[in-house]
């Protein structure tokens, strides 16, 4: 059916580097690279038709599409008036802004409070700075503090300033819009509303919640979005928990008092406040949450995000209630971002972390859990919340626990469904794939583990690997089809450890390792490959090998009839002192027909 033709091609490398076949990534570390160069790519184009307008304001095509062309960047309003200061702050120039704004006061034009309120909000927004490149996000402050049941708890003094975010305060003392707001004629709510937006949203929280008295003082009303920025100033207002609660509550009754509707970014920010007050906000959290379902409104990503960071951080995990009530519903919805952090830091995946490492978070391993956070995942457009990095830890938390939980055939199934479509495997979950081959005893898979996906990640350099691989199939007898592929991977192990490369450090043998591939090619009857690395290789690490090790050599020398290589066995044997050498010696004269010279 044409259904089956539009699912997913679990062959097919992610659509992002579909453009290239070239530079299809091998590896974690290859995508990543690859699809910050794209983006990069991207920024760079911008910035070349933003520098250099004059390049790009002709028209080529027939018939023109407006849509599909860049937009006009430089201004076409000349002089000094109002109409030319709105075009520029249309064109968000802020510096070209504030200059022509400057002229129009110094000539006496008055400025209308509609466009200077614009002004403001386009100062307020960059902080007073260019709107070129600049970082948009800032970096989620870590200023939670950890589960601490009293509410007289105070947090660390050493992270708290009054006022100042952790990332230090942006907003300058005096800038243009504090200038601009002082000399303004009259002000309206607006005004002082975008003015309390720009101090929180750059770091002045002190000035935010100073101006907001001022607000109140001139009898005028917020609104909901200078109410949402209030309450994620507090944590930074004030320093006791329940002080910071409480001022939460105060921007909330005032809301009453104003009659202003509360929305989701208003519970949310309430939510995101709690995460920094201890055990006040888990005490607190689920009556938000409540609060929010008696004004029907649905929580969005970030709402789920917030309640898992305040019951799942720094507290025993034996319970899963809010995973499973959050699951119920989220199970239900395909979302839509509706919060500034909807995607940023979903942590229900680092939960599925949680489940899956035992010792970390939690000992939950509920792989019915995991199929249920997968299928949420799933629903929609869901995923497209996950960046490429966090989709990728996602796929890779999720392999290990099925590895740890699941039969060997279905992990087989989802590996090879996963695999270089959806994510690409890390070491540990290499790791985790031949821990549960060997748990289910399907040790023949491994050479094709090696061969296709080992070394095609890069991984064949990698001595905790490369021991467990070699370990694995060098600890017990197996038929002799799948011993010859053993010997196939061992060969292409000992051609890792002895290429050399302008920008490769040459990888060192250890003595397992060196004692597992002579174990292999002795099984296979290679007696000159497994002597080669009796002899050369063990001396040049100063190894020893083992008594296994030098009786199944001894065996591979009988079984294809080689005397010399038997007797420099045992001349090796004695000349290591090793108390094996009088052993080794009356076997070979047992099994062998010496001449007078060889004995």
């Amino acid at each position: 059916t044409f259904q089956s033709c539009s699912l997913q091609d679990p062959t097919a490398a992610h659509y992002m580097f579909q453009d290239d076949p070239f530079l299809i990534p091998r590896n974690a570390a290859n995508a990543r690279l690859y699809s910050l160069s794209k983006e990069a790519g991207k920024n760079a184009a911008k910035y070349i038709i933003k520098q250099f307008p004059q390049y790009f304001d002709k028209t080529f095509a027939e018939p023109n599409i407006p849509c599909l062309m860049p937009e006009t960047q430089t201004p076409q309003i000349e002089g000094v008036s109002e109409e030319a200061l709105k075009e520029r702050i249309h064109l968000r120039r802020v510096k070209d802004s504030v200059d022509l704004f400057d002229q129009l006061v110094q000539a006496g034009t008055p400025v209308s409070l509609e466009t200077t309120n614009s002004l403001l909000d386009l100062l307020c927004f960059y902080g007073d700075g260019e709107s070129t490149l600049e970082k948009q996000e800032e970096q989620k402050e870590d200023l939670e503090e950890p589960g601490v049941n009293t509410s007289e708890q105070k947090a660390p003094k050493t992270q708290f300033r009054r006022g100042l975010q952790s990332s230090g305060s942006r907003w300058r003392e005096n800038n243009n819009a504090e200038r601009i707001f002082k000399i303004m004629p009259e002000r309206n709510a607006h005004s002082y509303c975008t003015m309390i937006r720009g101090m929180v949203k750059h770091g002045a929280s002190a000035k935010a919640y100073d101006m907001y008295m001022d607000l109140l003082n001139e009898r005028h009303k917020a609104d909901v979005h200078t109410f949402n920025a209030l309450i994620t100033a507090v944590p930074y207002l004030k320093e006791k928990f329940t002080e910071r609660w409480e001022l939460a509550k105060v921007f909330l009754n005032h809301m009453v008092q104003q009659e202003v509707q509360p929305n989701l970014l208003t519970f949310n920010a309430l939510l995101k406040t709690l995460r920094k007050c201890g055990g006040v906000g888990r005490s607190l959290a689920l009556s938000v949450v409540k609060e929010m379902e008696a004004l029907d409104i649905e929580p969005s990503l970030a709402t789920y995000d917030h309640l898992l960071f305040i019951y799942y951080r720094g507290v025993d995990l034996s319970s899963t209630g809010i995973i499973l009530e959050v699951l119920d519903d989220a199970e239900k919805r395909s979302f839509t971002p509706q919060d500034p952090d909807d995607g940023m830091c979903f942590n229900i995946s680092d939960n599925l972390h949680c489940l899956s490492l035992a010792g970390k978070c939690c000992d939950l391993k509920d792989i019915k859990l995991a199929y249920r956070l997968n299928k949420a995942m799933e629903k929609g457009d869901n995923w497209k919340f996950l960046d490429m990095d966090r989709l990728n830890a996602y796929w890779s938390k999720f392999f290990s626990l099925l590895c740890m939980m699941e039969q060997i055939d279905v992990v087989l199934k989802w590996y090879k469904e996963m695999s270089l479509s959806v994510f690409y495997p890390t070491p540990k979950n290499i790791l985790d794939l031949l821990q549960a081959l060997d748990a289910a005893n399907h040790l023949e898979v491994v050479p094709s583990v090696w061969e296709a996906d080992m070394k095609q990640l890069g991984f064949g350099r990698r001595h905790d690997l490369l021991e467990e691989l070699l370990s694995l199939m060098s600890r017990e007898q197996h038929p002799e089809e799948i011993q010859l592929a053993f010997a196939k991977c061992a060969e292409d192990i000992k051609a890792f450890h002895e290429q050399t490369g302008r920008e490769q450090a040459l990888l060192d043998w250890t003595g397992s390792a060196l004692g597992h591939v002579a174990l292999l090619f002795s099984r296979v009857g290679r007696t000159q490959d497994a002597w080669y690395v009796m002899m050369e290789r063990f001396q040049q690490s100063n190894r020893i090998p083992t008594e296994q090790v030098m009786d199944e050599f001894l065996a591979c020398a009988i079984q294809t009839k080689c005397p010399d290589e038997a007797i420099k066995l045992v001349k090796l044997a004695a000349s290591l002192g090793l108390p094996s050498s009088q052993r080794l010696k009356s076997r070979t004269e047992k099994e062998f027909e010496l001449s007078e010279k060889q004995k």
